[in-house]
């Protein structure tokens, strides 16, 4: 694994883009995501304003779903997240209030190693993205998943 370099979060058309799955859910057309993206509607930190941003599902389970920022810690609705922890997500047209929780970078790690088999082009091309570049192994994987931060979000 190698960091070529790291972008910024998306501005202007980009970040209009970016956010285009936002508008999904708000039409009630969330189902179309089938479960790999939700909606978190979180607080800022700064403005105490209601914010939304969708994100895609690492894994789930029994208990909860794992995100994870692909920006980095500096991501606002990462760091918004981190100031206030209890919020609310959608996922498909179910919704639920949970607390997210930072996951140590080694099981950050184990989840990318995870991740990328199951979803392999997918996996390639957000590792691009991020800037990274990775060979393609399970452990080059596992290095990146350790640099990004992930949250565990829990009933």
């Amino acid at each position: 694994m190698e960091i070529l370099d790291r972008p910024a979060p998306p501005k202007g058309l980009g970040r209009t883009l970016a956010r285009l799955p936002v508008h999904l859910y708000r039409m009630h057309l969330g189902r179309l995501m089938r479960g790999r993206f939700l909606l978190l509607d979180h607080t800022g930190r700064k403005s105490g304003r209601p914010r939304q941003v969708v994100l895609e599902v690492i894994e789930h389970a029994d208990d909860g779903y794992i995100v994870c920022s692909g920006f980095g810690p500096k991501a606002d609705w990462y760091r918004n997240v981190l100031a206030h922890p209890d919020v609310t997500i959608q996922v498909g047209r179910h919704r639920m209030d949970v607390t997210a929780h930072r996951l140590p970078p080694a099981e950050g790690g184990e989840i990318m190693a995870r991740y990328a088999p199951r979803h392999p082009k997918a996996a390639a091309r957000l590792v691009r993205l991020m800037g990274f570049s990775v060979d393609g192994t399970a452990d080059d994987y596992r290095r990146v998943g350790r640099e990004l931060p992930f949250l565990r979000l829990s009933p």
